[in-house]
């Protein structure tokens, strides 16, 4: 696991004691992202899924494109399609996937106060477990996470199209559709237009064999996830932290209602993971975002009451402990434990 703990502590470091002309530097976050992708894109027998991927690799060895073509999840197997009749490995799929959710993440924190910070609360559990476990809903929550760049550039149609890549990998983005349009959709019309592809995502996400499969496993038959009310209380925490702001929040940024609203599914879900614990779970991980943004800000919102160095600190503690207690006591950590990358194996 040391693998991690350096990462980790090289994002402290950025955070804490690069001013914030340097940490704007574009060569650093390119130098690091780079390495981002070589740890996401080459790692070896490494995320609790990772023989589930294997598995689609394999998968596609035997199928046609016009299969592939009737995917819901088309961009996912269109992927190891390639690779697999190129005999490329999983590691094409993993290599991409890797560059989608770094220049997504780079791109979210780049023009925030503290861009370093950010990343360091996405070290984790967005990336360790997310890019590097669920390698589906990572690039999806990548696509995610640049769309949003976007619709803060007023670019809402790019936000559109993004979160419509971003089903083709996941059909649970089909989800955040909404957002974008109810809250930055100018034209009536095309709100209206907009709630055809909603209800036919969501009607086959959820009437699909895929979909029906998922419905039966994390809901019907209360499939539990471990963890999940910890990781959803984590978004939780965020959420109430975002509504004792929200006046300096509104004072500050022009980003409100968006966040608004993704503070109030997290409080939603802290109540319905009781009931589908690995369903909410799933659907709570687009939240996590709202971490980085909370606690990213959390120095400039109170630097007139609180010095922004003790916050900053205070919060890179907050999320070593995450880190070392889930490295250390999570069911599921000897997926990742010994990092092996098929570069350097047996290095970590």
């Amino acid at each position: 696991m040391t693998i991690y703990f350096l990462i980790y502590f090289f994002t402290v470091y950025c955070a804490l004691f690069l001013d914030k002309q340097q940490q704007k530097n574009i060569l650093l976050f390119i130098i690091f992202g780079l390495f981002l992708v070589l740890i996401i894109g080459f790692r070896y027998q490494v995320g609790g899924d990772w023989y589930n991927y294997l598995a689609h690799y394999e998968f596609t060895k035997h199928e046609t494109i016009s299969d592939i073509l009737k995917k819901p999840e088309i961009l996912h197997y269109l992927l190891n399609w390639i690779a697999a009749k190129n005999d490329w490995g999983v590691y094409f799929t993993n290599v991409i996937y890797g560059i989608i959710f770094t220049i997504g993440l780079i791109k979210f924190v780049k023009n925030e106060p503290y861009p370093w910070l950010e990343i360091t609360i996405a070290i984790p559990y967005l990336f360790l477990v997310v890019a590097m476990g669920y390698s589906r809903q990572g690039v999806a929550i990548g696509l995610f996470m640049l769309a949003i760049t976007y619709l803060r550039e007023k670019k809402f149609y790019v936000y559109v199209i993004l979160i419509l890549i971003a089903t083709l990998f996941h059909r649970t983005a089909i989800l955040l559709l909404p957002l974008g349009v109810f809250l930055y959709g100018k034209n009536i019309y095309l709100k209206y237009l907009m709630i055809f592809p909603i209800i036919y995502g969501t009607y086959t996400l959820f009437s699909s064999e895929g979909g029906r499969q998922l419905w039966q496993n994390y809901v019907v038959a209360g499939m539990i996830s471990n963890g999940a009310k910890i990781r959803v209380a984590m978004t939780f925490i965020s959420a109430l932290i975002f509504f004792y702001v929200k006046d300096e929040w509104k004072e500050k940024y022009n980003d409100y209602e968006f966040w608004k609203w993704i503070s109030i599914l997290s409080v939603v879900t802290i109540v319905l993971v009781n009931f589908a614990s690995t369903a909410v779970d799933r659907i709570a991980l687009y939240f996590i975002p709202l971490q980085l943004v909370v606690f990213g800000r959390l120095p400039e919102l109170l630097k007139n009451k609180y010095s922004p160095n003790q916050i900053k600190f205070l919060i890179v503690l907050y999320y070593f402990c995450v880190l070392f207690v889930w490295l250390n006591f999570a069911t599921h950590a000897k997926y990742w434990i010994p990092y092996q990358n098929i570069l350097f194996k047996d290095v970590f």
